[in-house]
């Protein structure tokens, strides 16, 4: 084997990704909510939320170097790319990944927990950073030095589980000044723990300028993973 082909095997073979499942589907949630979207869930998380719904992207998955991974992408006919996990960040090569998609004139978005750092993500990508509150068990791994990096087209979401969490995330909106930062802030409440009719009144009654979802593929087709 040539040097250059040696070289383009090693390339190849660094450039990996360990995939837990990609799929088409309608977003459940952020602003584009409802429209058909690609799925690319990378394999591993170092969070351990307690209501994680996507335990089953924890291990295992499939290594898939860039290209069978465009190459699977382009057999939906979809305009949006969601990257999720898992976190997706916590594989170096989800950086590249996000670039090549970037490139091919996809609409791309990455959810990430916002333990891990965003300042090199692609700036075409709308961040949805995720916010950890108290009754996650994980607040404490929030990087808060990644809302220096968050653009105007990002979003910030957080699952609220309590009341307690609303009054933590409210100040979080607060003190972070998130709606000048970003076009979103995202309230959502914790599947079977918070009662959506509950936040929207308190929201409603405080009156702060927050986007409200509720995870329309949990209302489908409740937790079926690919869905």
């Amino acid at each position: 084997m040539s040097q250059s082909a040696s070289s383009d095997v090693v390339a190849s073979e660094s450039s990996k990704l360990r995939i837990t499942e990609i799929f088409y589907s309608l977003q459940g949630e952020t602003r584009t909510v409802g429209l058909p979207t690609v799925f690319i869930r990378l394999t591993g998380c170092p969070l351990r939320c307690q209501y994680c719904d996507t335990e089953y992207a924890f291990s295992g998955g499939e290594w898939k170097t860039l290209d069978e991974i465009m190459a699977e992408v382009s057999k939906y006919s979809a305009k949006h790319i969601t990257v999720s996990g898992g976190e997706p960040l916590a594989q170096p090569n989800c950086l590249p990944l996000l670039e090549r998609l970037c490139d091919q004139g996809y609409d791309v978005s990455l959810e990430t927990s916002g333990a891990l750092d965003v300042s090199k993500v692609d700036p075409r990508v709308v961040k949805i950073l995720d916010l950890k509150t108290p009754d996650s068990e994980e607040c404490h791994r929030n990087l808060y030095d990644n809302i220096a990096y968050l653009n105007k087209q990002d979003q910030v979401k957080f699952v609220i589980c309590s009341r307690q969490d609303y009054d933590w995330s409210k100040m979080q909106v607060d003190q972070l000044a998130l709606l000048d930062r970003v076009d979103d802030v995202l309230f959502s409440p914790s599947f079977h723990q918070v009662s959506a009719t509950d936040l929207a009144d308190w929201i409603v009654a405080d009156g702060i300028q927050v986007r409200m979802q509720l995870q329309l593929h949990k209302l489908l087709w409740n937790d079926e993973p690919g869905r």
